[in-house]
């Protein structure tokens, strides 16, 4: 079988560890780092007894995909990096990493999930949403078959993901043990903060990385979950926030395409809401970072999408595609998941996938109104919170 995108040549690209690896770590912002709160008994809470037994493993990933693969009615491919053709094509620890494929259209999507180890339903949803495009014969499964071709990636980072820790380990392969500091501690990487010119510390980043420069998507949807939260004025519990990682109007986005990804990505949370706000379990909110702040990153994974990075001459034409990203309430290391309340969170995530890519198949969402994005839930705005500049007060 011949998988998506073809091999690239060219030599591996060196890697610098230490420098980098200290630069990795030194700005800790991670996505969910609200304090947990109380919540409703039918979703996560602090009392959840969160059982890390039913969280799927890696080798659960691996089977469900080659079952997918073998049962699905329509043509759904799953396969390696290194199949791919990729440089690099495996985790950290020698992990296989692998991405499914299914649709025929012009228009590339990327879905990814589980960057951080310990938010296991980006993988679940992923899953379930895999499934139903690669054997659902309604209208709209139909549609999203024939406008796109998706590039699911249910389990970004497996060797996290195994350790249920937020971070990957950089491994010696030779030693079959972590890399350690100079002081003997484990070096420990956000893969979700390694997308940078002087990251690309971990196997994982650089190999996704070819992967997307090589794909060249043009939307993209990045899945996470966060600590417990209430919404801003009200006190209810949030159960999924829509995020966008440079703030839109901020220091970063508007400058962007000429400001067409600062009203795309506006226009599909904005759709989102107005879609997910029909079913009554959904409670959304905008993710933001505490203390009124918005984020602005640069080194996240699909602000670097966005961008257009160009790390080693792999995206030399500056290819960039607008992304969003949601976070379900709720995670393995606060206990807080909540193992009642699974269904609840897997379902509003692949509601909102489904929701947001027919909307963009149809042009609804690129109708919508982007300055409604003020209407859904928030805390009012006083700055944004960088990992370049520190905190930045409003001008």
């Amino acid at each position: 079988m011949t998988h998506y995108p073809q091999p690239q040549t060219g030599s591996r690209p060196k890697r610098y560890r230490a420098l980098a690896a200290a630069a990795s770590i030194a700005v800790v912002l991670p996505f969910g780092s609200l304090a947990p709160a109380a919540a409703d008994a039918n979703f996560p809470s602090p009392e959840g007894q969160t059982n890390i037994s039913s969280i799927l493993t890696y080798s659960d990933v691996v089977a469900e995909l080659q079952k997918l693969e073998q049962t699905s009615r329509y043509d759904m491919d799953a396969f390696t990096l290194e199949e791919a053709g990729m440089q690099v094509s495996t985790s950290e620890q020698g992990r296989d990493l692998y991405v499914a494929t299914v649709g025929s259209g012009e228009k590339h999507v990327w879905v990814q999930g589980r960057i951080h180890g310990n938010e296991p339903y980006g993988t679940d949803s992923i899953l379930t949403l895999l499934k139903d495009l690669g054997s659902n014969g309604s209208a709209d499964y139909s549609l999203l078959r024939e406008k796109f071709t998706f590039h699911f990636i249910p389990m970004y980072n497996p060797d996290g993901s195994e350790a249920n820790i937020r971070h990957t380990v950089l491994w010696d392969q030779e030693t079959d043990a972590p890399e350690l500091s100079a002081d003997g501690k484990q070096q420990r990487i956000d893969l979700n903060r390694d997308w940078t010119a002087d990251g690309f510390v971990a196997d994982e980043s650089l190999a996704f990385y070819e992967y997307w420069a090589t794909v060249k998507p043009d939307f993209g949807i990045d899945i996470h979950h966060q600590g417990l939260k209430k919404e801003w004025g009200t006190g209810d519990d949030v159960t999924l926030s829509l995020g966008i990682s440079l703030a839109p109007g901020g220091p970063t986005l508007p400058g962007i395409e000429n400001g067409a990804y600062d009203v795309l990505t506006r226009q599909m949370h904005v759709y989102v809401y107005d879609q997910l706000t029909k079913y009554g379990s959904i409670n959304m909110d905008r993710y933001q970072v505490g203390d009124g702040l918005e984020i602005d990153i640069k080194g996240g994974v699909v602000s670097a999408m966005m961008l257009g990075l160009n790390y080693q001459n792999l995206n030399p034409q500056g290819h960039s595609n607008p992304v969003v990203f949601f976070e379900t309430s709720g995670n393995t290391s606060d206990g807080s998941l909540g193992q009642k309340a699974r269904g609840k969170s897997v379902r509003q995530n692949v509601l909102a996938m489904k929701e947001l890519l027919l909307g963009l198949a149809t042009g609804e969402v690129q109708q919508a109104d982007a300055e409604r994005w003020e209407d859904i839930p928030h805390q009012p705005v006083n700055g944004y919170q960088t990992d370049y500049a520190g905190v930045m007060p409003l001008p």
